[in-house]
């Protein structure tokens, strides 16, 4: 069973045992977080929510707090002597999905 959830403006295609590495949460190493917005949940058979499934949530626990690699912002107008370099590390919650609930079945 999978199930596709909704956090930090973006969708993540889940399974139970999964590590995802998401948009940071405020939460310490070894929290469990509940995420509520499933949208949809596949395997033998599926359900779509519109926009989310009401009665399903998916928990997972906190491994750890990170940030990711750096990356490189270069604007440059050719021509003009404009140059800008600007580095971004963005920070990241490393999360194991352990349970993908359904509630009551509709």
């Amino acid at each position: 069973m999978y199930a596709v959830i909704k956090t930090g403006g973006k969708q993540y295609k889940v399974e139970e045992g999964d590590t995802i590495q998401i948009e940071k949460l405020e939460a310490e190493k070894g929290d469990v977080v509940t995420f509520d917005d499933v949208l949809f949940i596949g395997g033998d058979e599926y359900r779509l929510g519109s926009p989310k499934l009401e009665d399903v949530t998916v928990s997972g626990t906190i491994v750890r707090q990170m940030r990711a690699k750096k990356i490189i912002v270069f604007k440059m107008k050719r021509r003009k002597g404009y140059r800008k370099k600007q580095g971004h590390r963005q920070n990241l919650t490393e999360v194991t999905i352990t349970q993908i609930g359904a509630g009551k079945e509709a």
